[in-house]
């Protein structure tokens, strides 16, 4: 299969179970709803050493929040609920309640729900305040900007991690100004966020190491510099840079449509602008239930 002269491997992206909520946060402006969003997903790009996945999913208009003001929907995910509740408790209380004039809302109703406001309330110290609204309680901390209003909860579901493709470029220069515009196409895909940072992964990995006490290691096959060193090199001479897209999502169909919409962008770039080839990540089924197959989702 080849789109504009890109070539598709005729491959599959390897996924695995996970655990998600997504939350609300709000503020006085867009611009304080971001700086406690983007605290809150930070150091969350992999589950291998950063506790969590997650990533900003939408800003929401002001009419459709709890409290009637600017909002971010942001999405987390854990390999358990109980690894979920845990950072979601750390972030939230570190990164949204320091946050000035901020608020924490839950965006999933399920019935599997977590702690949230029934956790930080403590941090009143006694004088937080509590209501109950159509059935949703919140708490009130009071704080030194005014208050910190949380919602008592928020819902979990079950997930998907890991859904990806490889771009392989002529440079870094070139693969980057392809993966840049597919992330952006990306986001506009409900359910789905890229929790890279900038949405690319620049490293890449695979599973076990030469040494014992590593569990992952640089993906030499896929390393540009060690084509001359490696004799199993996955590519060929003109290709200097491969990035990953790696997509995490509330569902197989927000993967699915989110990994078709990045591909078919980063192939609108061809091999004019250094373009030439797009594979994914699989560990030969061992890894995770979930498939996505580049040319179905293409088809």
């Amino acid at each position: 299969m080849k789109i504009n002269g890109v070539e598709i491997d005729n491959t599959f992206a390897e996924a695995f179970p996970m655990k998600a909520t997504r939350l609300i946060i709000t503020a006085m402006s867009y611009k304080w709803a971001y700086r406690a969003a983007n605290s809150l997903t930070g150091f969350a790009s992999s589950i291998i050493g950063c506790g969590c996945e997650a990533g900003i999913e939408y800003e929401i208009n002001e009419r459709h929040t709890p409290d009637g003001r600017p909002g971010i929907s942001v999405l987390i995910f854990a390999t358990s609920t109980r690894q979920l509740a845990e950072q979601v408790l750390k972030r939230v209380g570190q990164s949204v309640m320091t946050t000035a004039t901020a608020a924490c809302y839950s965006g999933l109703h399920t019935a599997d729900r977590i702690p949230l406001g029934k956790s930080l309330r403590f941090f009143g110290d006694g004088y937080q305040i509590s209501k109950l609204v159509d059935g949703t309680r919140y708490w009130r901390v009071p704080v030194m900007h005014g208050e910190f209003m949380c919602e008592e909860s928020t819902g979990v579901t079950d997930a998907i991690g890991g859904g990806n493709f490889l771009v392989f470029a002529k440079s870094s220069r070139h693969g980057l100004a392809a993966c840049e515009k597919a992330v952006k196409a990306m986001k506009k895909v409900r359910g789905a966020v890229t929790p890279f940072p900038g949405g690319v992964v620049g490293s890449g990995s695979k599973v076990g190491s030469k040494y014992k006490f590593m569990n992952t290691s640089t993906n030499h096959l896929y390393c540009p510099t060690l084509k001359g060193r490696v004799p199993d090199s996955a590519l060929s001479e003109k290709v200097g840079s491969v990035l990953e897209i790696v997509i995490d999502g509330l569902d197989k169909d927000a993967i699915t449509e989110a990994m078709r919409t990045g591909i078919e962008v980063t192939c609108s770039f061809g091999p004019r602008r250094g373009i030439y080839r797009i594979s994914a990540g699989h560990y030969g089924g061992k890894l995770g239930p979930h498939h996505f197959h580049l040319h179905k989702i293409l088809k």
